[in-house]
Formats: structure tokens, sequence, C-alpha cells
């Protein structure tokens, strides 16, 4: 059985971070609705999509 080192040897995947801190956004999102799923406009809201497309100009 192999184990890993004792030491700084993790590696980030910052996409893979990014990806999860966005679902969890989403389950506190949709954790806290009062509806049953959340709307498409509500996943957009929680994801700042407007937000985005402002930024990158469309």
């Amino acid at each position: 059985m192999r184990v890993a080192p004792v030491g700084g040897t993790a590696v980030q995947d910052h996409v893979a971070l990014a990806e999860i801190e966005l679902c969890g956004e989403l389950i506190i999102a949709a954790s806290t609705a009062d509806e049953d799923r959340l709307s498409l406009e509500s996943i957009d809201e929680v994801l700042r999509v407007a937000e985005l497309r402002e930024a990158a100009g469309g």
C-alpha cells in the first residue's frame, strides 16, 4: 500500500475548486428556497450569470 507523503505535496485544481464553490452556493439556495425546485432565473441569480455577462461585454 502506498501512502501519500506528509508535507506540501497537495495539488490544487482551481477549476474544480470553483465548481465545488458554485455547487455549494446552489445547495444553500435550494435548501432555503420556498419552492420545490429552483427556477432557471433563481439558478442564474445564484450563479451571478447576469454579472458575468456584463463583465464579458455581452
